[in-house]
């Protein structure tokens, strides 16, 4: 656990603690006692702040990965103060990134708990060998994939632990002309969702925002899910729109892909196509169930490619698959997902 504030150290270390299946082994007060504890311990996760004195993060991130040490890094910040470098972290390697305690932040002590535990636990499970980088292809050209006039559809994303590089993979390979609007819901903790949406949109053929209520849902523009509340829709007199709800609250992420699929298939039906990413657990599996129910296709990412072979399993698992799929077919099935929706129509 690796921070230049003792109070934050002791937090962290007591959160961790606290989980019967996590052991904290040792902590670092900046980036080049971190290396050394890295070294001495070996340990199979390490928390990491950005911000330190001597070697911030992005330097332990670099010398790591120099030195081929094979450990989950999970980012420990907060937006404000290092937003920029949180993004440079996935780039750089770390697999997720959780909201940093601070001692203003006491009466939210038990969310971010929660998110720190369930984020290193799915560190834990990491296949850092599957981590994305940018894609080494131009993005497919669509030639005659147009959705008729009067016919609704979405391409709704979602996607955990691994699922920065991931989407950082697979949303710059659909092509301009990509005939349907696209909501992605990723975990990732309050501040950072709004960074990791301008990230995407530096490199997205796509128009690339953070959803905020009202937004249209447009071909041609990907929404991406605020941190903190789910994204649904509404039907407006100009068409469809972005709608932020916090409720339901008891959930233990929010935006969830349940809500995300589920809200897609109350309004877009059949023309639903959804996608499940790499990540742990089984947020997006009810959701899958409401989609096909509604006519709508969902794609799930291969086992082989997954950082974390865990949302994609539970569907699997669940039987609400049409198509299994590693990462790199990813931009490809989507195209030929819509080819037969056209040709149906």
């Amino acid at each position: 656990m690796v921070d230049d504030s003792a109070f934050v150290r002791r937090a962290v270390s007591r959160m961790l603690e606290g989980a019967p299946d996590l052991e904290v082994v040792g902590t670092a007060r900046d980036g080049l006692d971190a290396l050394e504890k890295v070294q001495a311990l070996e340990p199979d996760v390490v928390t990491l702040d950005l911000i330190m004195p001597n070697l911030d993060g992005i330097g332990v991130l670099r010398a790591l990965q120099q030195q081929g040490r094979r450990v989950s890094v999970v980012v420990c910040s907060i937006a404000s103060e290092g937003g920029e470098k949180a993004m440079a972290a996935l780039d750089a390697g770390a697999v997720a990134l959780v909201q940093k305690p601070t001692a203003l932040a006491l009466d939210t002590i038990y969310e971010i708990e929660a998110q720190i535990v369930a984020q290193v636990r799915g560190a834990a499970q990491a296949d850092l060998g599957r981590l994305r980088g940018p894609p080494g292809a131009a993005a497919p050209a669509a030639p005659g994939v147009e959705v008729p006039a009067g016919a609704a559809g979405l391409l709704a994303v979602g996607a955990s632990t691994g699922g920065p590089q991931a989407l950082r993979y697979l949303l710059p390979q659909l092509p301009p002309d990509f005939p349907l609007p696209v909501a992605v819901v990723v975990h990732m903790p309050v501040g950072f969702t709004g960074l990791f949406a301008e990230h995407l949109d530096s490199v997205c053929a796509l128009t690339v925002v953070e959803a905020v209520d009202g937004t249209p849902v447009t071909p041609g523009t990907i929404l991406v899910a605020p941190a903190g509340v789910h994204l649904k829709f509404r039907k407006g007199g100009s068409g469809v729109v972005a709608a932020l709800d916090p409720e339901p609250a008891r959930r233990l992420h929010r935006p969830s892909v349940d809500v995300l699929f589920e809200a897609a298939a109350e309004t877009f039906g059949a023309g639903v196509v959804g996608v499940v990413l790499t990540g742990m657990g089984d947020d997006g599996t009810a959701g899958a169930k409401r989609l096909k129910e509604a006519g709508g296709r969902l794609l799930a990412e291969a086992e082989a490619s997954c950082v974390v072979y865990g949302m994609p399993r539970s569907v699997v698992e669940a039987g609400h698959a049409d198509r299994v799929v590693p990462l790199e077919e990813m931009p490809r099935a989507i195209m030929e997902e819509l080819e037969a929706r056209t040709a149906a129509l």
